[in-house]
């Protein structure tokens, strides 16, 4: 049985610009904002319903107030894997 030809493959190379310059990508700005503001929403939130003895921040939600303080805290986690 005859031996099949090996293909050899290019090494990987980085794009470049027309200067020869490796391309870099400018890093996002808003994942570090938006995930301590949403971290301090979540906190907040929790805290304020605590503290008024489940009055505030929505009287009608009951403890469900503490599934959406930690529904603020996955954003900010989710967020966070956005983040260089």
């Amino acid at each position: 049985m005859p031996k099949s030809r090996v293909r050899k493959k290019d090494n990987y190379k980085p794009p470049t610009n027309a200067d020869g310059q490796k391309v870099r990508k400018e890093p996002a700005r808003w994942p570090l904002p938006t995930m301590l503001a949403l971290f301090g929403i979540g906190l907040v939130w929790i805290i304020v319903f605590y503290l008024t003895s489940g009055s505030y921040p929505i009287e009608s939600l009951g403890n469900w107030n503490l599934i959406v303080g930690f529904v603020f805290f996955g954003g900010g986690f989710v967020a966070a894997t956005q983040w260089r």
